[in-house]
């Protein structure tokens, strides 16, 4: 799971000592993610099935892709689909994905990059390997988040975001004992290259066998924690939490997590994506690949998309989609 590191984390800015009086978050419930399949057949978790939209709000959706192994030949994508109403963040931990849409957007992302697509008003939109992967076969792991767009935002014109791994934040724990990762929004001081609608934090974090935790998080925002490998306790009643877990949080000015000193050969670490954000708070109406405020209007988005005005696919593939042509 190499994402981004560095060679000596005690380099890096550190996270404050909180004090005795720091009031930390309880722990709502903790949901196991179920297992499906996405697009042409890759292998999901859904993370935040079972889970309340008022507790996920602002966000909608979570995937973890993988983590496989694929032998030659076996790499598979989506489809061409369509969106409208939020926004998707991908974030390519292994392997390497290609992103194309019918307004000419699109790139290639790969170990620890992110590309943030707002959907706004509509559009069509294809994710797969490339190529020479499909061909080669190999390690792929990734996240796709779901973050919902406030009505006078849904309409909005598409747009991308790549946001190559170097580009985060990087700091670590008061010990040197957990590297954090900001894609978005701000950790402790520190902020991450991703712009957002609505005011949220995302951020993946790797604690060491046995290390602590205790970040500071802002009091209106929602707080999820998803386990994406290890094993480890969330909260300061120290519930056990382990791969393809969400912790969803209650109130509280800090989060509290601990890696268990024992973790297995092939999970050395406790890997985490956090998240949270502020609630929108607005009625949500979701339909597959659609997410809006009302009925009617998700009835628009389908006449729409049948109609051909969410756009047409091109007529080619994107250049550099080997996956190994010059990168930003």
């Amino acid at each position: 799971m190499p994402a981004i590191t560095v060679d000596d984390v005690l380099v890096l800015p550190r996270l404050p000592k909180l004090d005795e009086t720091t009031s930390y978050r309880p722990v709502r419930r903790v949901t196991t993610a179920p297992s499906g399949y996405e697009g042409e057949g890759f292998p999901v978790r859904r993370a935040f099935a079972g889970v309340s939209m008022t507790d996920l709000d602002p966000f909608i959706h979570l995937d973890q892709m993988g983590e496989v192994d694929y032998a030659p030949g076996e790499p598979k994508g989506t489809s061409w689909h369509p969106h409208r109403g939020f926004e998707t963040v991908t974030y390519m931990i292994d392997g390497i994905m290609d992103h194309q849409d019918s307004t000419g957007g699109g790139g290639t992302i790969t170990d620890g990059d992110t590309q943030w697509m707002t959907a706004g008003s509509g559009l069509l939109h294809i994710e797969a390997p490339p190529e020479h992967l499909v061909t080669s076969g190999g390690l792929f792991h990734g996240l796709q988040l779901w973050v919902n767009l406030p009505r006078v935002a849904k309409m909005s014109a598409p747009r991308y975001q790549d946001i190559r791994g170097r580009e985060s934040a990087l700091l670590t724990t008061p010990d040197g004992g957990g590297l954090i990762r900001v894609i978005a929004g701000e950790v402790a001081g520190h902020r991450g290259p991703g712009s957002t609608h609505t005011p949220i934090t995302i951020a993946h974090v790797t604690l060491q066998p046995g290390a602590e935790l205790s970040l500071p998080w802002r009091p209106d925002f929602n707080a999820l924690v998803y386990v994406l490998a290890g094993r480890g306790t969330v909260g300061t009643d120290r519930q056990p939490i382990h791969l393809g877990q969400l912790a969803v949080h209650g109130p509280g000015d800090a989060l509290r997590i601990t890696a268990d000193r024992s973790q297995d050969g092939h999970t050395p670490t406790l890997e985490l994506y956090l998240m949270g954000g502020l609630p929108i708070r607005e009625p949500v109406a979701h339909y597959g690949p659609f997410v809006m405020n009302t009925r009617a209007e998700l009835i628009q988005a389908v006449e729409d998309f049948q109609a051909g005005r969410l756009g047409v696919i091109p007529s080619g593939r994107l250049p550099h989609s080997d996956g190994q042509g010059d990168r930003p």
